[in-house]
């Protein structure tokens, strides 16, 4: 079958009009994108020169972090950083330490000075210790004094000689000639001394029990007032004022206010 001239000429129409048909969609569609302004050469060309600002910042970026990486380390400035950052830590108070009463009591009741170990307060146990020793001491002395100067009482007061005991408290050169020539008077004085050195025994186990008392006292006292909350910032003002009439309102005289902040 022979193909007419005119069958080509049709084919050839039919893609010319195809072709003018997707070139006009595709300017179509630019110019809508131009007019919803989603396409234009202003944001084209400032999105270029954004890159661009942004690959060199990146650039200078780099280079800078080389450069410090290269740069010899200042170490007298990591040292003073260094103990700046060791002082601030130091400055922050710490947490401050409360005794409680109750243990602190009982602590003392149980063991002398153990309230005061409790307490944190290790400068008051040679007190409280000494005060025991010293009384201690006075106890066995004066204990030991009344016990030798009571059997003498009784050995001079006996009509046996043998019970010569008292002779041990005269002075060298004494017989007992000489205590029988004034014999009343050294029984009313061996009595005297009897009672006294038994007076002072008593008195030295009471002073024991009170610096026991007294160590209880303290460690609770202690406890107690480490609770108290006492203002760092004591100070003293003297300023001024005006006395008013309470009745009429009216200035009634000047004088001087003494304020305490405590």
């Amino acid at each position: 079958m022979k193909v007419q001239p005119f069958t080509y000429l049709a084919y050839f129409v039919i893609f010319l009009s195809l072709a003018w048909g997707n070139i006009n969609d595709c300017y179509g569609q630019r110019a809508k994108k131009h007019r919803e302004g989603i396409l234009n050469a202003d944001s084209i060309q400032a999105k270029h020169v954004a890159d661009s600002l942004a690959l060199a910042d990146t650039l200078s970026i780099r280079e800078e972090r080389i450069e410090n990486m290269e740069a010899p380390v200042d170490t007298a400035s990591l040292v003073r950083q260094n103990d700046s950052i060791q002082q601030q830590a130091l400055k922050v108070e710490k947490k401050r330490w409360l005794p409680t009463p109750n243990k602190a009591i009982w602590y003392a009741l149980v063991l002398p000075g153990a309230g005061q170990i409790y307490n944190r307060k290790y400068w008051k146990l040679p007190i409280i210790y000494g005060g025991f020793v010293g009384c201690a001491y006075a106890l066995t002395w004066n204990g030991k004094m009344y016990k030798d100067y009571s059997q003498a009482y009784q050995d001079i007061m006996s009509d046996n000689p043998n019970n010569d005991s008292y002779m041990d408290f005269m002075g060298p050169g004494m017989t007992q000639e000489d205590v029988k020539a004034r014999l009343s008077y050294y029984q009313e004085l061996f009595r005297k001394r009897k009672d006294l050195y038994r007076r002072q025994r008593d008195l030295s186990i009471f002073a024991f029990i009170g610096v026991y008392l007294l160590s209880v006292i303290d460690a609770y006292v202690d406890a107690e007032l480490s609770n108290f909350d006492i203002s760092t910032d004591l100070s003293m003002t003297l300023e001024p004022a005006i006395f008013n009439d309470a009745y009429r309102k009216l200035p009634q005289g000047v004088g001087l206010q003494c304020s305490i902040k405590f």
